[in-house]
């Protein structure tokens, strides 16, 4: 019994050069090879979805039906975010990342 299925498949241009020059790059021995890492990919990142989903949201959703009053509301959840970007940008000023690369000998 086959382990393997052919498929016949229509990509665009674009993409499909991109896998013709991973395998011309030897990083992958076939195009085959290329589809079945991005498959695994692909499988990999929705485990991860559906485990987060399962794991955190439902606890947090459990929670905030609990109690209520833990809910933040979206304006509130704005102001927070938009207070830390404006932190995340004033500690890494482009005077600082300069300051940081000269550091550690990147130019």
């Amino acid at each position: 019994m086959r382990t393997t299925q052919q498929v016949s498949i229509t990509l665009p241009v674009e993409m499909m050069e991109a896998i013709r020059a991973k395998v011309r790059s030897g990083e992958y021995a076939s195009e085959s090879e290329v589809f079945r890492d991005g498959i695994r990919t692909l499988l990999k990142r929705d485990a991860a979805v559906e485990k987060w989903l399962n794991k955190e949201v439902v606890a947090a959703y459990d929670a905030l039906k609990t109690d209520p009053s833990k809910a933040v509301t979206g304006e509130t959840l704005r102001a927070k975010l938009s207070a830390l970007s404006d932190a995340t940008k004033k500690t890494n000023s482009p005077q600082k990342l300069r300051n940081k690369k000269n550091t550690m000998g990147i130019q």
